[in-house]
């Protein structure tokens, strides 16, 4: 169809619509009262009968919980109303973040006044709701926040964190009854993680209850020796200087012991392995069905041998004598680095347990016995995403794939035989789906690049039920703007074909010259190219696009869903591949009819920044403006798991490091470059920003930088993010 064409027939459906033209701009994308939110049904909590189900219900009058058939589609109650939550003698009424059930649905745990920590951890306010009485009462009577509460399986009781101890909350005596007494800021972590396990291995809460409801395993760090590192907070006369406990690549980590804390006994049991050193890192602990075995996952510093523990605790012969065993069960080696994930169920019969691997080149799901033996459940070229769950009855797997490709995300169904592989999600694009107790329904999440949330109900062979939200009023608003669809294609890299997506102005005309603004991110563990509505990213794209730049997004070697060899292979040179990749995408770029060569230019933020500040040093002859946000500049910066996982450490890959560190490659700049940093990232310090600042003073390179006061990694809060892509925006129409 001609653009001619397509144009009068936007006119005709606006007019018809009774729609007026809008004009897209910064304000409208990130200032309050923004007409693009994207609803979606969320806090959804499938109910013990699995015919119900839990959800948040943003109503006029405030937030209720409201219960859900998921036979007849319909809500049919409402739980709570936010409004009504108020302690006795108060006027305020909670405002709620979060919920959760007890074990017979008497109790509910409700999660109010929460303050982030790290990138996922934060403190909160907890209560315990009766659902029967009505009764709302403060989990704990102490001044400070609570972490992590979780109701036991047996719901009598709630265990929690509190200034860096575990305690519990027993409801048959009334009884708060405190497990450990050593937890000290900075020095001694119980039962949650220290600050690189969090943001490296997604994890915070580590405590863990049994299958009955009798014991508790959790972690304790002990981070007194790991090197420390402070930030400081602007507002008052004198900076507030914040400390914590950071371990860089190749220094000291935490000290971690694992223990058993038994509820009939009231002791606890420290368990000492006799086959790992002071190293290795337990990434992952779960109960098995039997409540006295615990499956625990060690790994090495080096994070290529992985192994599985079963710790069989029987405490049941004195106060004064515990006795456990440990049992090798699994191992795992790579010559690079293995995956860590919470792809992980246990058979109902406990013998055997359901986990994903890399080890034929591909991630697929394996069955692996307490016996020892191994089978293959997927087969093929192409990568399990995560497990969504098992019906035990059916011997059904739940799980999705991107078996149609890198860019797409589907949801499946396999027998644990391997057998009667079957496709559930209908639309292509990203789809994620959270599924009922005992497996009968499930509510599947769909967007893709050009459409935002669509969430339907289905019955669990697919069979799509009702669509629950279809964001109709944000598509008819997206309608207004003429937008250009993002567009999918390969592009050539430095050593074969890279998935790529392209925005071109919604005027495109392809016997004129537009520049190229490329926004990357390149990095282990995420991926750019991907057929997902990205929200205000893709409509800070559309407007990059209406001041007449071709946007592009490009996905080199290093990154996710193409096996194992595309992903491992920048292990020992982070920045290296990515680079040259980006560089042959330029050239394939500047060798269209439509793109003018000498006006490309690239933005990224984290890794992103740091490939763009790479870019414009080694890639300097390909690239006329670069904007780096937050970027690493030496990996010998950033921290132990992660830099580790890819490079080792700087004692066993030196040249590594400082080969692709654009830190040392400063003198080769030409074009534009702008930095800029938070001063108060916990993740990637203002150290990179400020040695980097260093190193271009003294090759003698004019540059720009812009430094946000007390914002971390991700620079939000108030008018930050507009007044920061304001920034990008003009340096960009300024130097592009």
């Amino acid at each position: 169809m001609k653009k001619s064409v397509l144009v009068l027939c936007s006119i005709f459906l606006l007019t018809n619509l009774g729609l007026t033209q809008k004009e897209l701009t910064l304000e409208s994308i990130w200032k309050p009262g923004s007409p693009f939110r994207q609803n979606s049904v969320s806090a959804v909590r499938s109910m013990n009968d699995g015919l119900r189900y839990t959800a948040f219900d943003y109503q006029k009058s405030g937030l209720e919980i409201g219960i859900y058939s998921y036979a007849s589609r319909e809500k049919i109650g409402t739980l709570i109303k936010e409004a009504d939550l108020k302690l006795d003698g108060s006027k305020e009424s909670l405002k709620l973040s979060g919920y959760s059930f007890n074990a017979n649905e008497t109790k509910m745990l409700l999660e109010t006044d929460v303050k982030p920590i790290y990138r996922r951890s934060y403190t909160a306010q907890f209560y315990v709701y009766d659902i029967k009485t009505k009764a709302l009462e403060k989990l704990s009577t102490s001044n400070s926040a609570q972490q992590l509460a979780e109701f036991s399986p047996d719901g009598n009781k709630v265990a929690y964190l509190m200034d860096n101890n575990i305690y519990y909350k027993d409801f048959t005596t009334g009884k708060t009854v405190q497990i450990t007494n050593d937890g000290e800021k900075n020095k001694i972590i119980n039962g949650s993680t220290d600050w690189v396990y969090e943001e490296e291995f997604a994890i915070v809460k580590a405590f863990y209850w049994n299958s009955d409801g009798t014991k508790i395993a959790y972690l304790k760090f002990d981070e007194s020796e790991v090197p420390e590192f402070q930030m400081e907070y602007y507002g008052d006369l004198y900076p507030e200087i914040y400390k914590f406990k950071y371990p860089k690549a190749g220094e000291k980590n935490s000290d971690i012991g694992l223990f058993i804390y038994d509820y009939n006994k009231n002791n606890t049991t420290a368990i000492e392995s006799q086959f790992v050193d002071d190293n290795s890192y337990i990434p992952r602990i779960n109960w098995t069905k039997n409540p006295n075995e615990l499956l625990v996952q060690r790994l090495n510093r080096h994070q290529n041998h992985l192994r599985y523990f079963k710790i069989k605790h029987d405490n049941t012969v004195g106060p004064q004598m515990q006795k456990y065993s440990e049992e090798l069960v699994y191992e795992e080696t790579s010559k690079t680095y293995i995956e860590i994930d919470d792809n992980l169920i246990f058979t109902e019969d406990g013998k055997y347990f359901i986990r994903t691997s890399e080890q034929n080149g591909y991630m697929h799901i394996y069955k692996i016995g307490f016996d020892k033996s191994i089978q293959q459940i997927t087969k093929g070229e192409w990568d399990v995403i995560e497990f969504k769950g098992l019906d035990a009855k059916k011997g059904l797997i739940y799980y999705t794939s991107a078996e149609e490709g890198a860019i797409y995300k589907s949801l499946y169904v396999i027998g644990l035989n391997g057998k009667k592989k079957k496709k559930l999600s209908t639309r292509k694009g990203q789809n994620d789906a959270v599924f009922s107790t005992g497996m009968k329904y499930y509510i599947n999440y769909h967007t893709d690049a050009n459409t935002p949330m669509y969430v339907t109900l289905h019955e669990a062979n697919g069979k799509e039920l009702k669509v629950l939200e279809d964001n109709a009023e944000l598509k008819k608003e997206l309608a207004q703007y003429d937008l250009s669809n993002k567009e999918f294609f390969k592009i050539q890299g430095a050593e074969g074909e890279l998935n790529a997506w392209m925005i071109k102005p919604s005027n495109f005309d392809p016997n004129k010259k537009y520049p190229v603004y490329m926004n990357v991110y390149c990095g282990p563990g995420h991926n750019t190219v991907l057929d997902s509505y990205d929200g205000t990213s893709y409509l800070w794209h559309q407007l990059l696009a209406k001041k007449g730049y071709i946007v592009v997004s490009v996905d080199p070697r290093g990154t996710m869903y193409r096996g194992q060899d595309f992903k491992k292979s920048t292990y020992l040179q982070l920045g290296k591949l990515e680079t040259e990749d980006m560089i042959a995408s330029a050239k394939w770029l500047s060798k269209q009819s439509y793109i003018d060569k000498d006006r490309i230019g690239i933005q990224g933020w984290s890794y992103g920044g740091y490939m763009s500040s790479l870019c414009m040093t080694k890639g300097a002859d390909f690239f006329k403006m670069g904007i780096a946000v937050a970027p690493v500049t030496n990996w010998r910066f950033y921290d132990s798991i992660y830099t580790e996982r890819f490079m080792r450490t700087p004692q066993e890959n030196a040249d590594g490091y400082d080969d692709n560190s654009p830190i040392n490659h400063v003198e080769q700049l030409k074009g534009s470059y702008l930095l800029v940093h938070g001063s108060a990232d916990d993740n990637v310090h203002h150290q990179n920003t400020m040695e980097m600042v260093s190193a271009l003073v003294n090759a003698d390179k004019q540059f720009d930088l812009f430094i946000y006061p007390n914002k971390n990694h991700g620079i939000y809060g108030g008018n930050t993010r507009f007044h920061l892509f304001n920034k990008m925006l003009n340096f960009t129409l300024e130097n592009l």
